[in-house]
C-alpha cells in the first residue's frame, strides 16, 4: 500500500484528500503545515508528498525545496496544490523540484489521478 502525506492548513482539504485517497486504497498520513510536513517525510517515508503552497510559515515551495535537499527525502515525489496558477507559480514550483502542480479549486478525481499517474499506479 502506498503512503501519501498531505500537508495542508485546511483541515477540510486534508479531510476531503485523506477520504479519497483512502477510498482509492492509499495510506494516508497528514501535516498542517510545513514544518511538521517535513519532519513526518524524514520520518516515515512516504511515497509521495502534496504540499499546498501557501501555508503560514514555511510553505509548500520552501518545504518542497528543503525535501529534495535532503538525502532522506531526495526521491519522494511532490504534488504541489495551489490557488496560485500564474506562468511563473508553475515555474517556481518547478524550479523547486515538484513533480505536478495541481491549482485550486480542485477536483479530487484530478487528485487521485496525478497521484496515480506519478506513482505508476492503477485504480483499484
Amino acid at each position: 500500500m502506498h503512503k501519501i502525506l498531505i500537508a495542508d492548513d485546511e483541515h477540510n482539504i486534508r479531510h476531503i484528500l485523506d477520504f479519497s485517497l483512502h477510498s482509492e486504497g492509499f495510506d494516508v498520513i497528514s501535516a498542517g503545515n510545513g514544518e511538521d510536513a517535513f519532519t513526518l517525510a524524514a520520518s516515515e517515508i512516504p511515497d509521495l508528498v502534496i504540499l499546498d503552497v501557501m501555508m503560514p510559515g514555511q510553505g509548500g515551495i520552501e518545504t518542497c525545496r528543503l525535501l529534495k535537499a535532503d538525502d532522506r527525502t531526495a526521491n519522494i515525489p511532490v504534488i504541489l496544490l495551489t490557488a496560485r496558477s500564474s506562468r511563473e507559480d508553475r515555474e517556481e514550483g518547478n524550479a523547486a523540484g515538484a513533480d505536478e502542480y495541481i491549482t485550486k479549486p480542485f477536483s479530487p478525481q484530478k487528485v487521485i489521478g496525478a497521484v496515480q499517474s506519478v506513482l505508476g499506479v492503477t485504480s483499484s
